[in-house]
């Protein structure tokens, strides 16, 4: 079986638009949630916060005669895998473009695109809409852009299991990898649900907080949404050796499992047999695994249900596994929030950084973890990685990195 690595990363997201300074913002424990502007029809939204990818000019990346055809989620995709592709210094030339593919997740697709058209439909009564409408919102739209700006030529999808989505794309683009379907897959997930129709839809399952994301803490209320995306070059490791590419990362394993329960309440057995089968599928023994980038949305049972899965997969000692949730800084990007959370563990691997969980204000006794607060923690000898996502629905996807 192959062993696949990481090779290139890039992403548009919060707290920077790109890996860089994103980095340094999970270092610094900076937050990117406040107050939103410039949303159509804000007024009539009750949560007034979000976390926006701000200052972002999207004419300053993509050609102008392009961009008609781009929904904001596709934007963000576009100039995250530019920035990927650059740092594994990959060309798809000839055969090599015939063996290299694309899985991209996202929850919602265009759904800015979605949201302008209703309202020029239902309530500004037009009786006609752009002739891109589709193009723009369809979930394969990013994942049909990067395979046509590269020219990849093998395998090409979209993935939707909602917060899940791009682990689940990104655990499809190992298993093809390893499979032989491809050699190089560029992989991920983006989202820009930050409209109002987006956020009114949100607001409805009440779990929304308006005053901030504090996950495992004792005064957490909800998770805050955000918006961007993340990138990354997969590909078999004596491919990249052949490039003489240092790979970033080993993605070491895969696991994922479906509840089978109820559509939006969280179980413990669907997330304790991902992690598990994550760590099977990657030879690593609970013992080994140095941080956890917990899915730790904010809400109370989210929460307090991956804090009891952790313990039941990591065993005694689980309180003392670093354990933090980005979201606190760069809120949930829903099918995107995966692939933006995995940088937070190339840093844990590569630089011994661990990034923190921000606004921590007291632990909650019903969720016994080292949530790393507030700051961040250095220094640390880190060797294997798990990512969770567990989304609505009951969908689990875990991804096990280890340091090569």
């Amino acid at each position: 079986m192959r062993k696949v690595v990481i090779t290139g990363a890039g992403t548009v997201n919060p707290l920077g638009h790109d890996v860089p300074s994103t980095l340094t913002a999970m270092r610094e424990g900076r937050c990117a949630i406040a107050a939103l502007e410039g949303l159509k029809d804000q007024e009539r939204l009750d949560v007034q916060i979000g976390a926006q990818v701000r200052g972002f000019d999207p004419g300053a990346h993509l050609d102008r005669q392009r961009l008609p055809l781009l929904d904001r989620f596709a934007q963000f995709a576009l100039v995250a895998a530019r920035e990927a592709v650059a740092q594994a210094r990959v060309t798809f030339d000839g055969e090599a473009g015939a063996r290299a593919g694309v899985v991209m997740g996202t929850a919602g697709g265009g759904n800015t695109t979605v949201d302008d058209n209703y309202r020029s439909v239902f309530a500004e009564g037009k009786n006609r809409v752009h002739p891109f409408v589709v193009p723009r919102l369809m979930h394969n739209a990013a994942a049909s852009h990067l395979s046509m700006e590269f020219g990849l030529r093998g395998p090409g999808l979209a993935v939707s299991t909602a917060c899940a989505s791009s682990n689940h794309a990104m655990g499809l683009a190992l298993q093809l990898i390893r499979g032989g379907a491809a050699d190089v897959i560029l992989t991920g997930g983006s989202e820009a649900m930050l409209s109002f129709g987006g956020l009114k839809a949100w607001e409805g399952l009440r779990v929304m907080s308006r005053d901030g994301c504090r996950p495992f803490a004792a005064s957490r209320n909800g998770l805050v949404m955000g918006e961007g995306g993340a990138v990354f070059v997969f590909e078999a490791l004596e491919n990249a050796r052949a490039r003489g590419v240092e790979p970033l990362a080993e993605v070491a394993g895969f696991g994922m499992s479906a509840d089978a329960g109820e559509i939006v309440a969280p179980t413990l057995d669907g997330p304790v047999r991902a992690m598990r089968l994550a760590l099977a599928d990657a030879g690593i023994d609970a013992a080994e695994v140095g941080y956890v980038n917990a899915h730790g949305t904010g809400t109370r049972a989210n929460d307090r249900t991956e804090a009891q899965a952790l313990h039941a997969v990591l065993g005694e000692g689980a309180d003392r596994v670093p354990m933090s949730s980005t979201k606190s800084m760069h809120g949930h990007l829903i099918g995107g929030t995966g692939a933006v959370e995995l940088l937070a563990c190339l840093m844990a691997l590569r630089e011994g950084v661990l990034a923190p969980t921000v606004s921590f204000d007291a632990p909650d006794p019903d969720c016994p973890v080292d949530a790393v607060p507030n700051a961040a923690r250095d220094g640390v000898e880190v060797r294997a990685v798990l990512s969770n996502a567990f989304a609505f629905g009951g969908l689990n996807a875990v991804l096990a990195l280890r340091r090569l």
